[in-house]
């Protein structure tokens, strides 16, 4: 697991020493792109970055008995959709070489 962390506002950085484009127009851009991802999640769409990876909602199952860990409450939890992210070929090969 990574130890450093890489943020929004670095991404803006670097795309900015790049390409020149004012850091408010990158801004912009990148919260328009997550917001376009959101939008297709939330209308069941999967989202596909080729060479990057698949955005996705899959289907948890509900249960009838489960239990808050903090204070033992048990209630029932009905079936919900949990945001899940698949890396693309060219992401495992970089991130995992050895497994394929």
């Amino acid at each position: 697991m990574a130890k450093n962390k890489l943020t929004k506002a670095d991404i803006i950085d670097t795309i900015h020493e790049v390409n020149r484009i004012s850091r408010k127009d990158i801004h912009a851009i990148i919260d328009h792109v997550f917001e376009e991802i959101k939008k297709g999640l939330l209308e069941d769409k999967i989202i596909e970055l080729r060479g990057f990876g698949t955005f996705e909602i899959k289907l948890r199952k509900g249960r009838q008995r489960a239990r808050n860990p903090k204070t033992g409450e048990v209630f029932p939890v009905k079936n919900h959709g949990v945001p899940a992210f698949r890396p693309g070929q060219e992401l495992r090969q970089i991130a995992w070489p050895m497994r394929d």
